[in-house]
């Protein structure tokens, strides 16, 4: 991941996702192992940034759902990071407020509009 430090830029980030869950937390929601849940983030189903004092590597909670993570959340990831976004980039993008969603990307995630979320990511490296 690029942004893994805490930076300034990185601590309104923290805010504008509002809740993280440190991985030991995010393994335990999903039932797996903090080791699978490492893998997650290294194959692109997940993004992390080091959040808090110490700052710890956590996942946003509105990446998880009962049934594990938001589905369509990995393919939006990497049509993103096609499009050449950071993984810092794209976090703020899924989490900033769009008014002609309107909402947040994530938000219409996981509500299931994964196609008109990711034409508008693809329409980002244009």
């Amino acid at each position: 991941m690029t942004g893994t430090n805490a930076t300034p830029e990185s601590d309104s980030l923290t805010d504008l996702v509002g809740d993280w869950l440190p991985l030991p937390d995010a393994a335990e929601r999903l039932d797996l192992q903090v080791t699978k849940v490492h893998r997650l983030i290294d194959d692109g189903t997940l993004l992390a940034l080091r959040v808090g004092e110490p700052p710890v590597r956590s996942v946003p909670a509105a990446f998880l759902t009962e049934d594990g993570p938001v589905d369509s959340l990995r393919g939006t990831i990497s049509v993103l990071r096609d499009a050449g976004f950071s993984d810092d980039e794209a976090l703020r993008w899924l989490f900033t407020f769009d008014e002609s969603l309107p909402g947040r990307p994530i938000d219409a995630l996981r509500t299931g509009r994964k196609t008109e979320i990711r034409r508008r990511a693809q329409a980002l490296a244009w």
